[in-house]
């Protein structure tokens, strides 16, 4: 059963294009490299979480989560797949997309193609960048109530695997064991062949190391509440001041949108259900929402400039949100999360 979808990075798509739109000459370049990377990024997370979904949507022994970022003691893992499984195994899959595919060497070392200079570049290890995630993730599960036998708490099994497109093309050495990089459309296989090579019970120990379907899905809300979404300013990543995008319009060309910062938060939202003004803006299935900390309810938000005919619409910058109506060429600062 799928628990979560990945977070819409739509808001980050449009800061990209926004800034490459008035960037300097120097600076174009580098930002529309980020584009392509993130739009590949998306691309291969969606064909994957497709593939995943098909195999495991009605399933009632899985649950799946899609873009679980952890912030833990001071470190993140950005888990692009996570499968928990009801004999407490835990899937933690990373995607990679290759538009030509990729090399790993007899030591292990991971080498991408650059069709443009027409050779092999040197590329971080998916592997190790998986046993970090898993690192992270354990210190989120364990503070989770997990089921416990005799008195002692159960540990889950970790199992880290890299997943590339179906058409990549990876060139295995013949030592280093490469068995964990698979072609997305085989996980489905993997995990059967898995689940079957001595039979659930004894591969897993025994009827006792199964969770019941509410224990499981219980376990995977818990580490939703700890799922803290990425904020990117790519202004300050990419060194852009003010000054620099600052623009003379030219003749015939719309100006932007003002934005009022004065009008920021002059009302005080409050959660609907116990009136606590504990609250931040989160981002669901239906578009922005008002999740509360105290009572972890949500709240719908309803936004219009009054005006018949036009929506206005959220956009998020950073931990700040704007209210915006394209109609009326207006921005003015909505919300700041704490």
């Amino acid at each position: 059963m799928i628990l979560k979808a990945a977070d819409d990075k739509s808001t980050h798509i449009q800061q990209l294009e926004g800034l490459i739109a008035i960037a300097s000459a120097d600076k174009r370049p580098l930002l529309e490299q980020e584009l392509r990377n993130l739009r590949a990024g998306i691309k291969a997370e969606q064909e994957a979480a497709y593939l995943i979904n098909f195999d495991l949507e009605k399933s009632q022994n899985t649950v799946v989560i899609h873009d679980l970022r952890l912030e833990i003691n001071g470190r993140v893992a950005q888990i692009d797949h996570l499968l928990i499984h009801r004999t407490l195994n835990v899937f933690v899959l990373e995607t990679k997309h290759l538009h030509a595919g990729m090399r790993i060497t007899e030591t292990g070392e991971f080498e991408s193609w650059n069709a443009f200079k027409k050779c092999y570049e040197g590329m971080a290890s998916p592997l190790a960048q998986n046993e970090r995630h898993i690192a992270v993730l354990k210190e989120a599960i364990a503070r989770i109530d997990m089921p416990s036998k005799m008195g002692l708490r159960l540990s889950p099994v970790y199992h880290s695997y890299v997943l590339v497109s179906p058409k990549s093309r990876i060139d295995r050495p013949k030592k280093f064991d490469t068995s964990h990089i698979i072609k997305a459309d085989m996980l489905g296989k993997t995990l059967d062949d898995i689940f079957e090579k001595a039979g659930v019970l004894d591969t897993f120990g025994g009827l006792a190391r199964f969770m019941s379907t509410e224990t499981l899905i219980k376990a995977g809300q818990t580490l939703l509440r700890m799922h803290r979404p990425a904020l990117f300013d790519y202004a300050a990543r990419f060194g852009i001041q003010p000054q620099q995008v600052a623009q003379p319009q030219a003749a015939g060309q719309a100006a932007p949108p003002s934005i009022q910062e004065s009008s920021a938060q002059q009302f005080q939202p409050t959660c609907r259900d116990c009136k606590s003004q504990n609250l931040s803006i989160q981002y669901g299935k239906f578009g922005y929402y008002f999740k509360c900390g105290n009572c972890d309810a949500n709240t719908p938000i309803k936004i219009s400039c009054g005006k018949d005919g036009h929506k206005e619409r959220i956009r998020k910058d950073g931990l700040k949100f704007y209210r915006e109506c394209a109609d009326c060429g207006t921005s003015s600062l909505y919300f700041t999360n704490i």
